[in-house]
C-alpha cells in the first residue's frame, strides 16, 4: 500500500517535465539506453500534443457516443525523431460524475495481432457499468494492427482460403509443403515490410503504450491486458513501474525468458488437449441431446467421423478438415462455443451441413484482417526471441508432443514455422522481474484450466511482479474470463479497478455454470446457430 500513498504525492509533477530534464545518451550508449531516451521523448511529445479526439472514420465501425483519435510514436525507439507511425485510438468518457472520475482506462486483448479499438462499446454492458462511471474506457490498435501502420505479409484473397487439410500425424511429403509455405510466407513478411519488419515487437509495444499513456494526460497507466496483453504488460511493469497506477494482467502469459515464444507454443498444445477431453466429456455429458456419444471416446470417434466425411467432400465446397479443426480450436478458448459447436457437429452427421458452413466457412469480408492479425501475430513473435532454426528440432519436438496431444500440435507448429526462416534480427526477451514496493498492487486473473495461457504462467507472473495478488477461477478454461460470466471474478476485477484494493495475496473463486443445452428433440426446424469465430 506504500506505493499508492507515493502515487498520491507526485501526481502533480508532469512527466513532460521529468522528460525535459533528462540528457541525451553519450555516443557508445547500449541501444536500450537509446530506446529508453527515445521512449521519454516520444512521451514527452506526446503529452504536448495530446489526442484529437473526434468522430470515428467510417472504416472503424464505431458509433456515437465513441470517439476516435491518433497517437503517433518512433518506428524506431532508438531514433526518436526518425520515422513516425500513427497509432489509432477509440474512446468514451466516463459516464459519473467529475467527482466518480479516475482518469483513462486502457485495454488491449492479446494477439498479438488484435486490437481493442471496439473495446469502449463494453461501457454499455451491464459488468462493465461501474467501471464505465469512474473512466474514459479506452481501445486501440497496436501497431501493425488495422490503421495502425498495418502490416501484411501476403495476398489477403489467398489467406484462409478452403478447403484445406489439418492432419494430425502429417506425412513427410505435407511437411515439406508446409515448410515452403513458411518459407514464403516469411519472405513475403519481409518483402511488405522491408526494414521496419524487425521493429514490430514486444518491447515498442510496451514503448508505444507508455506514449499512449502520456497522449491521454495520465500521470500513470491504469491497464489491463488479456492474454498476450498480459506478457507486454509484463514488460511495461519492469521497465516503467513508476509509471504504472493500477493494471490487471487477463489470462497470463509465462513470463519467463527461456519460454517465449518456441516452448511457450508447445506448452500450449499439450493443455489444449486437456481442454478438449473436458469438451468431450461435456458432450458425452448430454449424449441424448447431440447423439454424438455417450463417452469422450466415441464423441471422438464423431468428430474423426467428420473430418474423414469433409476431406473427401469439403461442406459447402470450401470447408474442410483444415476449416472444421479451426471452428473446434475455438472450444478450447471458452465454452460459450460448446453448444453451437456440438450442434453443428451434430447436424452435419445427420446430413445438415448448414451449421457447419455458417460456423466454419472462411469469409472473404473477413480476410484482410486476419491476414493483417496473422502478420503481426508471426512477427513479433519471430522478433521477439530466438527460435529453433533447424527443421529437425521442430520435427523432434512436435513429433514427440502429437503422441501425447494430437488435437492442436501440428497446426499450432505449422502456424509458427515461419519463425524458422525469419530474416529480420531475433531479440533477448526481457526478464520480466520487478522488486518488492517498484509497483503499486497489481491483479492477476486466471482460469485453472486455461489451455491458450496455461495456468503455471499467472503462477511465474506472481512470482516475478512482487506484490501482485493471484485470483483463480477454480475447475474452469474460459480464455479470459474478466468482465465475463463469473461474477466473483467481476467482484474483484471491478474493486481494485474502483478502489485500488485487493486480497492479501490469493483468492478462488467457484468456476462459472458450464453450458446447459436444450435438447436437440425439442426444437421446431433446423436450430438456429450464431455464427461465432
Amino acid at each position: 500500500m506504500r506505493a499508492v500513498a507515493m502515487y498520491g504525492a507526485v501526481t502533480g509533477l508532469s512527466s513532460l517535465v521529468i522528460t525535459a530534464l533528462a540528457v541525451a545518451p553519450a555516443g557508445g550508449t547500449s541501444t536500450a539506453d537509446a530506446e529508453s531516451y527515445g521512449t521519454g521523448v516520444a512521451a514527452g511529445r506526446a503529452e504536448a500534443a495530446g489526442i484529437s479526439f473526434g468522430p470515428c472514420p467510417k472504416a472503424e465501425m464505431l458509433p456515437s457516443p465513441v470517439q476516435c483519435g491518433t497517437v503517433k510514436v518512433p518506428l524506431d525507439y532508438a531514433e526518436p525523431s526518425g520515422r513516425q507511425i500513427s497509432l489509432t485510438v477509440s474512446r468514451v468518457k466516463a459516464s459519473g460524475s467529475a467527482a466518480q472520475h479516475q482518469g483513462a482506462f486502457v485495454y488491449n486483448p492479446g494477439g498479438p495481432g488484435a486490437s481493442s479499438m471496439y473495446f469502449p462499446l463494453a461501457a454499455r454492458l451491464p459488468e462493465w457499468k461501474r467501471i464505465a462511471e469512474a473512466y474514459d474506457i479506452v481501445g486501440y490498435s497496436p501497431r501493425g494492427v488495422g490503421r495502425s501502420a498495418p502490416l501484411s505479409c501476403q495476398d489477403p484473397a489467398d489467406f484462409g482460403k478452403g478447403p484445406t487439410l489439418a492432419p494430425v500425424h502429417p506425412s513427410p511429403s505435407y511437411k515439406q509443403e508446409r515448410i515452403a509455405r513458411a518459407q514464403a510466407y516469411a519472405q513475403g513478411c519481409a518483402l511488405s515490410a522491408g526494414e521496419a519488419l524487425r521493429h514490430y515487437t514486444s518491447l515498442n509495444n510496451a514503448r508505444d503504450l507508455d506514449v499512449l499513456r502520456a497522449a491521454l494526460g495520465q500521470p500513470r497507466l491504469t491497464f489491463m491486458g488479456a492474454s498476450y496483453g498480459t506478457y507486454f504488460g509484463a514488460l511495461y511493469a519492469t521497465l516503467f513501474p513508476s509509471h504504472v497506477r493500477r493494471m490487471v494482467f487477463d489470462s497470463a502469459v509465462n513470463p519467463e525468458p527461456k519460454q517465449i515464444w518456441y516452448r511457450s507454443n508447445l506448452d500450449q498444445s499439450l493443455a489444449f488437449e486437456s481442454r478438449w477431453a473436458d469438451f468431450r466429456a461435456w458432450v458425452a455429458k448430454y449424449g441424448g441431446t447431440f447423439h454424438l456419444g455417450a463417452t469422450p471416446e466415441e464423441v471422438a470417434i464423431s468428430y474423426e467421423k467428420a473430418r474423414a466425411g469433409l476431406a473427401l467432400e469439403p461442406a459447402g465446397g470450401v470447408v474442410g478438415p483444415g476449416q472444421l479443426h479451426a471452428a473446434f480450436l475455438g472450444v478450447g478458448y471458452t465454452d460459450e462455443y460448446w453448444i453451437p459447436r456440438a450442434t453443428a457437429l451434430s447436424e452435419y452427421l445427420k446430413g445438415n451441413e448448414k451449421p457447419l458452413i455458417s460456423q466454419a466457412a472462411p469469409r472473404p469480408e473477413e480476410a484482410r484482417e486476419a491476414e493483417n492479425a496473422n502478420a503481426v501475430y508471426t512477427a513479433v513473435e519471430c522478433n521477439d526471441a530466438p527460435w529453433p532454426t533447424e527443421w529437425a528440432v521442430w520435427d523432434h519436438d512436435n513429433t514427440a508432443l502429437a503422441r501425447r496431444a494430437p488435437f492442436e500440435t501440428w497446426d499450432n507448429a505449422f502456424m509458427n514455422l515461419p519463425c524458422a526462416f525469419w530474416p529480420a534480427p531475433r531479440q533477448q526477451p526481457l526478464d520480466v522481474r520487478t522488486k518488492r514496493g517498484a509497483l503499486p498492487p497489481t491483479l492477476i486473473l486466471a482460469a485453472e484450466r486455461d489451455a491458450a495461457t496455461p495456468y503455471e504462467g499467472a503462477r511465474e507472473l506472481a512470482r516475478r511482479l512482487k506484490g501482485a495478488v493471484l485470483i483463480t477461477e477454480e475447475d474452469a478454461g474460459t480464455h479470459g474470463i474478466g468482465g465475463g460470466s463469473n461474477k466473483c471474478v467481476n467482484a474483484h476485477l471491478e474493486n481494485y479497478l474502483l478502489s485500488g484494493e485487493t486480497p492479501v495475496r490469493r483468492a478462488s473463486c467457484a468456476p462459472h455454470p458450464e453450458p446447459d443445452p436444450v435438447s436437440l428433440e425439442r426444437r421446431a426446424g433446423t436450430p438456429k446457430v450464431p455464427h461465432v469465430v
